[in-house]
């Protein structure tokens, strides 16, 4: 069992809780199949965008049985990668099912992404295949011919630019394929996250990474599920947010799953979509909860539990919460190599605002020094995670050495997963985050790295040098801020700022395009040649 045991108290939960996986475990099984042979008219999946339309487990038996037959028909097999650029439609969950079904491991790629982040995560993969839409299909044709690896591409909409007919292959495929023989430590996806001393880093999870989130959104959606549960969020399934907090665990319960996500987010859409589709529990990131905060909640909402992560919400969020949705909003803390391991629930504690909770059951968290000693409260040190987790990351893909250095064994002999974040304990075992140890910049829930902004930044012609740190803002938590030093005979002006935005947004992504760009006469660098993004934040922050 890795389902919490209900109990009067926080520590109680924590007590009963064991991590009992199985030795024999599949993804497809868990999400789709089980539901599928013992309940094949169960609803599990709500197209939103196209209208409204309902899918059962045993709808999404057949269809990802289909897909997985395709995958293999063109040579994709156990361990071979599979892109999915697509957004919240029933294709993603589709190929996630196909995927984990025959073995092979799924690449989110998240819609905005531009060419350059694009082609770096297919080839650092790897990927075989990416299946996709029209709308993204174009940044795919672009960068295909230097993608050795990238033998295939699918569109859901029809064939063209080099692309089959994803729907027209399904169609011509047997609806039974095996489920592989697979366990807990099967690989199952690559996750990117961004770092500061280099190129994003792939996640690689396995199998078993739906198992490590069980505890942590069965509390922060208080005790879920409950009968009636429909669960939607905005967040992108690219993300872990959106797959570990919402997508997976849904199938896995069997709670319906409202797939939508705005081309630009509308807060008084968003509480229509949740009046409209009876949805009960739900993932907001922080910039979301403050744009629906600008808006007036209609007194109809049927929502009964939301979860927020990312950056702190604040005594003044958490009581419009109350006061406008009807509920206490429960935060959580978690990182892409191992979410959800701590959090709140307000039916057991009451929640401190600005705090990130207590450990989650089957999670240990601890600050260590700078010797790796355990520290008591009160001490600050950096958030360290213990790696009997089950939702603990199994590598960084293809970089060993990244992989080596995010663990370390502390004084208490136990082996522990640096975070990067600093924060401490109080007495009550609540966690407090205060800051990073690195460079990443949250902006809008997202952590984003500022290495590949500056790489992008640095291919402009009008560009020497540059460096990327996040600034305060009122509603993103941090907006990002590029320094430039530009290139000789370059002058900075507005319409040159513009060109650069442009660039960004074009070559990685609208949401990590810098808000404010500065011109500087040179860049302040360390003795071995780094940057000192300390020293450019500094007077950014006493300005703020």
């Amino acid at each position: 069992m890795v389902e919490i045991t209900r109990a009067e108290t926080w520590e109680g939960v924590r007590a009963a809780h064991r991590w009992d996986l199985p030795s024999g475990y599949n993804l497809a099984w868990d999400m789709c199949e089980k539901w599928a042979v013992s309940e094949p008219g169960r609803l599990a999946l709500i197209d939103v965008a196209d209208q409204a339309r309902e899918y059962t487990f045993a709808d999404l038996s057949r269809l990802s049985q289909r897909l997985a037959n395709t995958l293999l028909a063109h040579g994709i097999a156990r361990g071979d990668r599979v892109g999915v650029l697509l957004p919240q439609v029933p294709e993603t969950v589709l190929a996630h099912l196909a995927a984990y079904r025959i073995g092979a491991v799924i690449v989110p790629l998240f819609t905005l992404f531009g060419e350059d982040a694009l082609h770096y995560r297919i080839e650092n993969s790897g990927a075989r295949a990416v299946i996709t839409d029209r709308a993204n299909l174009p940044k795919i044709a672009a960068i295909r011919e230097t993608l050795p690896d990238l033998v295939q591409v699918w569109s859901i909409d029809g064939p063209g630019d080099g692309a089959a007919d994803l729907h027209g292959d399904i169609d011509r495929a047997s609806d039974t394929c095996p489920l592989i023989d697979s366990g807990p430590d099967d690989p199952a996806f690559i996750s990117y996250t961004s770092g500061t001393t280099g190129p994003p880093k792939g996640a690689l999870h396995g199998q078993r990474v739906l198992l490590g989130h069980v505890p942590g959104v069965q509390l922060f959606y208080d005790f879920w599920p409950q009968p009636g549960d429909r669960i939607w969020t905005p967040s992108d399934w690219a993300w872990l947010g959106g797959l570990g907090n919402i997508m997976m665990p849904a199938l896995r319960f069997g709670v319906p799953l409202v797939a939508h996500r705005f081309d630009k987010f509308d807060p008084e859409r968003a509480f229509a979509l949740i009046r409209d589709q009876n949805v009960t529990s739900a993932f907001l990131a922080p910039t979301v909860l403050k744009l629906m905060r600008q808006a007036k909640a209609p007194p109809d909402l049927p929502l009964r539990s939301v979860g927020s992560g990312g950056e702190s919400l604040g005594a003044a969020m958490l009581d419009w919460g109350r006061e406008a949705l009807g509920l206490t909003i429960n935060e959580f803390y978690g990182q892409t190599e191992c979410n959800l391991v701590l959090g709140n629930n307000a039916q057991l504690f009451q929640p401190k605002p600005g705090s990130m909770g207590k450990e989650i059951p089957g999670s240990r968290v601890a600050i260590l020094g700078p010797d790796h000693e355990v520290l008591g409260p009160g001490e600050p040190g950096e958030i360290a995670l213990g790696t009997d987790d089950a939702a603990m990351f199994l590598k960084y893909w293809r970089n060993p050495e990244k992989t080596a250095e995010k663990f370390v064994t502390a004084s208490d002999g136990q082996t522990w997963m640096l975070t990067g974040d600093e924060g401490e304990t109080d007495e009550d075992g609540y966690f407090w985050f205060s800051s990073r140890t690195d460079d990443v910049i949250t902006s809008s829930g997202y952590r984003v790295g500022p290495t590949e902004i500056e790489d992008c930044l640095n291919r402009h012609p009008a560009v020497a040098m540059s460096a990327v740190i996040g600034v305060p803002d009122p509603v993103r938590t941090e907006r990002i801020k590029a320094f430039v030093v530009l290139a000789d005979g370059r002058n900075g002006s507005p319409d040159l700022v513009e060109e650069l935005q442009a660039h960004v947004r074009k070559r990685i992504s609208p949401h990590v395009m810098p808000r404010e760009v500065e011109w500087i006469d040179a860049m302040p660098m360390t003795a071995t040649g780094k940057i000192m993004r300390r020293e450019l934040r500094a007077p950014v922050l006493s300005r703020d």
